[in-house]
């Protein structure tokens, strides 16, 4: 086994005017957060990350049931937030409804915010779901009465980094999360 060490970058930005959810496209909806809907969380989140290099750095992502035990531990923290807390679902049909993206929200401080694990499955990637998303926790953290929100993203996700910076996240740090790896000899 040997270390090797993944850069990650923290991002903030101030929270604007922000005051409804953003549209979707045609399709998909927004669910608010609610206890009984942690399983549809649980998919989305292991579907988004279970291949990713996330799932790399942080065991949990990998099986479903490691996705379970972090949407039970984000929701059980004290500064959780239900309101910066949202799944996009597709509605194929009304008998055939796919959890897509998911969201969570913490309050870090009295001002702050941070947005936990932006996750859109692969099948619902570039249709605006993560901006989207991201602008839904905004909201949910301006009516706490918030005026600052971070996140925390692997450097190596170019896509997510550009996405943050469209949305007016400018990096505040530079982080380094160190991985155990195999490797073989052969």
């Amino acid at each position: 086994m040997s270390l090797t060490y993944h850069k990650r970058f923290q991002m903030e930005r101030r929270i604007g005017a922000e005051l409804s959810l953003p549209p979707l496209p045609p399709g998909y909806r927004f669910a608010p957060w609610s206890t009984g809907r942690l399983l549809d969380h649980t998919e989305a989140k292991h579907l988004a990350f279970g291949e990713e290099l996330d799932a790399q750095l942080f065991d949990c992502l990998r099986t479903a049931e490691g996705c379970e035990r972090l949407m039970r531990e984000i929701a059980r923290k004290p500064g959780f937030l239900p309101e910066a807390t949202w799944l996009v679902e597709y509605v194929a049909s009304p008998s055939k409804i796919e959890p897509c993206g998911t969201i969570q929200g913490i309050r870090t401080s009295p001002r702050a915010g941070a947005i936990q694990n932006v996750g859109v499955t692969p099948m619902h990637r570039g249709r605006g779901l993560g901006a989207a998303l991201v602008s839904a926790a905004t909201v949910g953290f301006q009516q706490a009465g918030l005026s600052r929100v971070c996140l925390e993203v692997t450097a190596a996700n170019t896509a997510a980094v550009r996405l943050y910076q469209r949305l007016g996240f400018r990096r505040t740090k530079t982080l380094y999360k160190a991985v155990e790896v195999a490797y073989s000899l052969g």
